[in-house]
């Protein structure tokens, strides 16, 4: 199932350090994709007016700015990202009730129409890793018991592996917003990523969200690899 909040699930991830590259990729794959996502390394090198300049191509933006922090910072920094257009952002659901009910509360003091998903356990760790920092495993129950808590808290979803897609909608109902990163076409390289799904099986376990990256943004040609993402999942784009 696809979210009827966005025309198509595909959001690039525009993660360079290069604003006129960010842009002119932004733009060029306008008419191939749903929105567009932005990160730590986008946003740390430029700032408010680099986010106002990706809202400016006119697409959704998911600003992957993962905060966690006390309450009141949190809230602080919510209203202020609310301020700069971004559609949906993500805070830790490990930083605790009060912390992303502040967040909910912040943006929508500045915009009620405002998205936020709560981070469960990050795409790059696995079982292993999540033994190691000391979180109960394994990762695909954590990742339930934080969903459930950050429904109670009020998020509109959160960030999961697509692979963790049936347990959450079991455990979060049908409306709970689901954005899965770690999405990589059939044959394209993992990097950091250990729990993958190909778009078209993200497509059938009901992501609402697919964030996408190096497929499309390293290609040869980014709007090619777009197009071919957008006709595996049976989107209709200009020719």
């Amino acid at each position: 199932m696809t979210s009827q909040r966005f025309r198509n699930p595909v959001f690039v991830a525009l993660d360079t350090p290069d604003l006129d590259k960010a842009l002119e990729l932004g733009r060029s794959l306008k008419d191939y994709v749903g929105g567009l996502k932005i990160g730590l390394e986008f946003i740390t090198a430029h700032g408010p007016e680099g986010v106002r300049a990706v809202v400016a191509i006119g697409l959704p933006v998911f600003a992957d700015v993962k905060f966690h922090d006390i309450p009141n910072t949190v809230a602080a920094a919510s209203r202020e990202l609310a301020r700069l257009g971004a559609t949906i952002f993500n805070i830790h659901v490990s930083g605790g009730e009060v912390m992303m009910r502040e967040a909910v509360a912040g943006a929508r003091a500045v915009d009620p129409r405002v998205m936020v998903v709560g981070v469960t356990v990050l795409t790059s760790i696995d079982n292993d890793i999540l033994g190691a920092v000391g979180q109960r495993g394994p990762a695909a129950e954590q990742v339930v018991r934080l969903a459930r808590l950050a429904k109670h808290a009020g998020l509109d979803g959160v960030v999961c592996s697509a692979q963790e897609i049936a347990a959450i909608r079991s455990a979060c109902g049908p409306d709970f917003l689901l954005v899965t990163p770690g999405i990589r076409p059939a044959g394209a390289a993992l990097a950091d990523q250990r729990r993958v799904m190909t778009p078209a099986e993200a497509q059938r376990a009901g992501s609402d969200i697919m964030v996408i990256g190096r497929p499309i943004t390293g290609a040869a040609d980014p709007v090619a690899a777009a197009r071919a993402i957008a006709a595996e999942l049976g989107m209709t784009a200009p020719a």
